[in-house]
């Protein structure tokens, strides 16, 4: 009986009920406790510059906030107005987590309405965050009370930047959610053609998408998460959920087509296409992962959602769908059905023989195999005029400003900037108890004499700490705001005492400590993700050229997006935080991986089963180009919607991974893979003698003739590279035709014993020892793995011309008994 008929089947789908319950409760309690985390380093200069002042001046705490006041009635020096500033710092100053508030001088840039004050905050980014209203609140609340409603006030600095980035990425998130929905729905039904499997697989990949959010603000109650990262998820979430629900249903309706019933093909779906899918999440797993390499804790987060979203995916996938697919598989097909347009084909003769018709893939398929070089050269052009502007890249780091503008946040920090305070620099300048503070008047009027600076004081804790206050007119995200942190700390070191420590502090300094860390960490991303890439892919198909191709293959799409980026913000005028092809680089790999493994692995399936590398392209391209074609663009659609969002970054990250993965989809997989499959040949599955051992595997490829004394991959024992499996002509005029009728196919070895039929398979292809064959045997005991067991099927299914039930064909199942029900399929397949 199949697993989804059992009692099994239903406590898994109420144990998933309970799991979307839950996850409807806890997305909104966790949506509370989600924020934006600040572009900090752990251990960086800026941050050991930001504890030594909170250790030593715990009055300024470990970040200064900037408090702008502005009336448009009252000038700075009208009574009200200054009753207002005092009045207002003094509340804020007593308030929880405030260890001092303190008035800026004015310079000569100051507006004549504007007032400007430094507040110290105390406590870690949570209680900061967690503060951030009352004290908002307090001081909003005060300036307008003690001015009668005529002075505003407005509290900035990086925490309330980035508690309204995090805002606008709730809003985002709502406005993704009424965005992809119906565009990704419509796409469904005209590639199914069937509204009941569309509304299916949108459900499941909404699914997927509500549990990933729900574990994921699950956790923001128990560690910092950025709200950016739930937005990430959701997206990867839906995204993946319908590209291995894809999978499944297509699988499952290919199998319904040629006769299965649907709980049949539901378990025969889930176990043949569930390995390629959890290969595919692993992939994904693996290169988030790699984000953990960057000491940041907000893109830890991101790598952290990017990761748990992939394992739930596939695991939802996994275990519900081929659930939903037994239980509603008849009703997809009478209810809601659209009209295709696909009419039967005629028979066509070939080479005199005559084959079904194969589809426009396979079609496709076989022109690639007759002309490759002039398809190969087409590709690499087109591939080459889009990876042409990616030297112009401005990789830069920003507040992403179009998402705060007329937040109050927002309002505050283009206010300092207009009134030549866009930065404040703490300079921490320690020294020993008793010396007195240090002599800074060299490094004050040098500092003065650049047009960048606004102003510069100096205080003393009276014990340990000197600290300089330089204000600036450069904005912290600007290009010169790293440039002039540099130049500051350069002037501090020639004009303060010999030996003297220096130390900055501050917002940009911060910023531009993380856009190094992240100019550096890009590279380490993608050193490992090739890594990565290169085991898995090795892991997968025990070849050496495969995984090679396959990070090439990577490597271009992935550059060809980064073109069209570089293309599109210089049409738009927009810089790339350098947070995007971070976190791009991660994503666009494992989805990748994921094209690279459907297509390959059924590539590699009918390899070892005919030995044919031509055919086994051309049957694999065929079979997978539609659910390929089909995932790539849902997939870009969903990663398209996040170009309507606020956001810049992740406008930026949408384009990119859209990009990727049209192109991926597109001239990587349907024509340069191919191509340079057909190309290589049998070294595509190619290996060494020595890693062959160390690497054993359970199946090798079919047992087609000439195959004998050949090692996995059609290598002879010993020998060098692989000698061909069978010796065709050099163009190929004919697709080998799978859609034999069983009746054709057992006409030609109808004669044979079943039993001898599959010793001779087991011996030849599986290298099992004769003596082992015997009737009493499972399959268990001749070491075959779950893909053994598909690739077994599979060969016995071109000798003998009908397939094994998916209940016949599990590591329990004795030789007797499946020799047996082979024996009664063929039966049933030749009556009249």
């Amino acid at each position: 009986m199949p697993w989804s008929d059992t009692r099994k089947g239903r406590y898994v789908a109420l144990l998933w009920a309970v799991f979307v319950l839950g996850a409807c409760l806890a997305v909104p309690a966790g949506q509370e406790r989600l924020r934006g985390i600040a572009p900090q380093v752990p251990g960086s200069p800026s941050d050991h510059a930001a504890r030594l002042v909170a250790q030593r001046m715990p009055g300024l705490g470990s970040e200064q906030m900037l408090l702008a006041f502005d009336s448009s009635s009252l000038r700075a020096d009208d009574k009200p107005y200054r009753r207002a500033v005092t009045a207002t710092l003094r509340a804020v100053g007593k308030a929880s987590g405030v260890g001092a508030a303190l008035p800026l001088p004015r310079t000569r840039g100051t507006a004549p309405r504007h007032v400007h004050a430094l507040v110290g905050t105390e406590g870690d980014a949570e209680t900061r965050r967690r503060l951030l209203p009352r004290w908002r609140a307090t001081a909003e609340r005060t300036a307008a009370a003690a001015s009668g409603g005529r002075v505003s006030v407005a509290v900035t600095g990086l925490t309330p930047v980035f508690a309204e980035l995090h805002q606008a990425d709730l809003r985002d998130l709502r406005r993704l959610e009424l965005v992809t929905a119906p565009v990704v729905l419509l796409l469904l039904v005209l590639g199914l053609r069937s509204f009941g499997a569309a509304l299916l697989t949108a459900a499941t990949a909404g699914t997927c998408a509500l549990l990933s959010a729900g574990l994921l603000s699950a956790l923001a109650l128990l560690w910092p998460v950025d709200s950016m990262a739930l937005t990430v998820a959701t997206t990867i979430g839906f995204g993946l959920g319908l590209d291995y629900a894809l999978l499944l249903v297509l699988r499952h309706r290919d199998l319904v087509r040629e006769g299965a019933g649907h709980r049949e093909a539901a378990a025969a779906a889930r176990t043949s296409a569930g390995r390629a899918m959890l290969w595919c999440a692993g992939a994904v797993v693996v290169t988030s992962a790699i984000l953990y390499v960057v000491p940041s804790q907000l893109v830890r987060t991101m790598g952290l959602a990017a990761g748990l979203t992939a394992l739930v995916t596939a695991t939802t996938v996994w275990m519900v769908l081929p659930l939903l697919l037994a239980r509603l598989g008849p009703r997809l097909r009478r209810h809601g059905r659209t009209p295709s347009r696909r009419q039967p084909t005629k028979a066509a003769v070939d080479d005199g023989q005559a084959c079904a018709r194969p589809d426009c893939w396979e079609r496709w398929a076989a022109h690639l195999m007759r002309h490759p070089w002039p398809w190969l050269a087409a590709a690499l052009a087109v591939l080459a005029l889009a990876i042409a502007p990616v030297g112009g890249l401005l990789l830069t780091t920003h507040l992403d400003r179009a998402a705060i503008t007329h937040s109050a946040a927002g309002t505050g920090l283009a206010q300092l900037e207009r009134n030549g305070l866009a930065n404040t620099t703490l300079l921490a300048l320690p020294h020993r108890a008793g010396q007195g503070p240090v002599d800074t008047r060299a490094l004050t009027a040098a500092l003065q004499d650049d047009a960048r600076v606004t102003a510069v004081s100096t205080l003393d804790n009276g014990r340990d700490l000197t600290l300089a206050v330089v204000s600036d007119r450069v904005p912290v995200d600007a290009a010169g705001s790293a440039r002039l942190v540099d130049d500051v700390r350069s002037t501090a070191a020639r004009t303060l005492p010999p030996g003297q420590p220096v130390h900055a502090a501050g917002p940009a300094a911060a910023m531009a400590d993380f856009h190094a860390t992240l100019r550096a960490a890009l590279w380490q991303v993608a050193g490992f993700c090739a890594a990565g890439a290169l085991l898995l892919m090795f892991v997968a198909f025990r070849s050496l050229l495969i995984p090679v191709k396959a990070l090439l293959m990577n490597a271009l799409a992935t550059a060809a997006a980064f073109g069209l980026l570089a293309r599109y913000a210089d049409l738009t005028g927009d810089d790339v935080n350098v947070l995007v092809p971070v976190l791009a680089l991660t994503i666009v790999f494992g989805l990748s991986l994921d094209y690279e493994v459907f297509l390959v692995h059924r590539i590699t399936a009918y390899y070892r089963a005919g030995g044919d590398h031509r055919a086994a392209v051309v049957r694999g391209l065929g079979e997978t180009a539609r659910p390929i074609t089909l995932a790539a663009v849902t997939m870009a659609a969903v990663f398209a919607a996040l170009l309507t969002t606020q956001r810049q970054d992740l406008r930026h990250l949408g384009f990119l991974v859209a990009a990727a993965v049209l192109v991926d989809a597109t001239l990587i997989r349907m024509v340069l893979v191919p191509t340079l499959m057909r190309l290589f040949g049998h070294l595509n599955w190619w290996l060494p003698p020595a890693p062959r051992r160390a690497f054993p595997r359970a199946a090798a490829p079919s047992s087609a003739p000439g195959t004998e004394g050949l090692e996995p991959g059609g290598t002879a024992t010993g020998a060098g590279p692989p000698a061909p499996l069978i010796r065709r002509t050099p163009r190929i005029r004919r697709i080998p035709s799978i859609r034999r009728t069983p009746s054709e196919v057992i006409s030609m070895d109808h004669t044979a014993d079943t039993f001898d039929v599959m010793r001779a398979v087991l011996t030849s292809a599986f290298r099992v020892p004769e003596d082992e064959v015997v009737p009493d045997a499972t399959l268990e005991q001749l070491d075959l793995d779950s893909l053994a067991l598909a690739e077994f099927a599979l060969i016995l299914e071109e000798r003998l011309g009908v397939k094994i039930d998916s209940e016949h064909a599990v590591r329990s199942t004795t030789l007797a008994e499946v020799a047996t029900h082979l024996d009664e399929l063929r039966s049933a397949a030749v009556a009249p």
